[in-house]
């Protein structure tokens, strides 16, 4: 008996291919049994295909084979039944038709003269309708509420994937920060800091859902961002003073909006340069051009 044993991102996607494999056009011809369920993990990490083991069944396509005969003798059985039908079904209409004309014609007399009152739909009465309250939500908890939720949620987060670190809070001018140290939380930064920033958008939907509201936050993983402000710094110091020699503009490669951010304010402390964002995210870049 033929077998194969494949994998895929979903277990209809591992079964398809390994029909693909058997030459299998019918799920039912194919025996499944799945080895591995999916799990997704968590920002592409720690997921798991679907392993499944697909068997080719004779005995389905016999079953299969059998059936498509049946269906054939119905078929021709009910061909010649629908015809004979055809043929009565004509003389019981040439028949019939002044029945149902005059039945017709009665009902429009009825509904004329007032008896159809059946038929009549009387007017609904105008009714003022019901305002629905959408001032009932709760008010959104104490920012110091929501850094508890968020350090709280970041905490657990370390746990589920193993990390040892650390979370802490703090709060400045209805501004929360949080800062995940540790030397395993470097896990949690990814390329340009992306992972760290997908991290934040997760944290700010917990802290919305549970608190019905959140702040303006931030989020530092083991230095990473106060680190990275300061490399941009430098180097839009750097590039603002060839572009005022050169008397160009420059074009940045695409950022996010806390990278964006820091180049806009440096750029605002140097004279003769301007700085101006184009395009749309998660392509959007900041332009510095040269301004007399």
């Amino acid at each position: 008996m033929e077998w194969v044993e494949v994998e895929g991102q979903t277990v209809e996607q591992a079964v398809d291919l390994a029909m693909g494999e058997l030459g299998i056009k019918y799920r039912d011809e194919a025996t499944v049994e799945i080895i591995q369920e999916p799990k997704p993990g968590f920002l592409g990490m720690g997921g798991k295909a679907a392993i499944v083991k697909v068997t080719k069944s004779q005995t389905n396509r016999k079953r299969r084979r059998s059936r498509g005969r049946g269906a054939e003798s119905r078929s021709s059985g009910q061909e010649g039944t629908k015809t004979q039908s055809a043929s009565d079904g004509r003389e019981r209409k040439s028949t019939d038709q002044g029945t149902k004309k005059s039945g017709s014609a009665a009902r429009h007399s009825n509904s004329s003269n007032g008896g159809g009152s059946s038929l009549t739909k009387k007017p609904q009465p105008n009714g003022e309708k019901k305002k629905v309250q959408r001032d009932d939500r709760p008010e959104a908890a104490p920012i110091e509420e929501q850094a508890e939720v968020a350090a709280a949620f970041l905490t657990g987060l370390l746990d589920a994937f193993g990390l040892e670190g650390t979370v802490e809070s703090r709060i400045e001018e209805d501004v929360l920060y949080l800062e995940v140290n540790g030397e395993q939380t470097e896990a949690l930064v990814g390329t340009k800091g992306s992972v760290m920033y997908s991290v934040l958008e997760l944290t700010r939907t917990v802290v919305q859902r549970k608190t019905y509201g959140a702040p303006r936050m931030r989020i530092d993983v083991n230095g990473y961002a106060e680190r990275r402000r300061e490399a941009l710094k430098i180097y839009t110091g750097k590039l603002a003073a060839q572009i005022i020699e050169d008397q160009n503009e420059v074009m940045l490669e695409p950022m996010n909006a806390a990278d964006r951010k820091v180049v806009h304010d440096a750029v605002a402390e140097i004279d003769n340069v301007r700085s101006f964002s184009e395009g749309e995210d998660p392509r959007r870049a900041v332009v510095i051009a040269y301004e007399a």
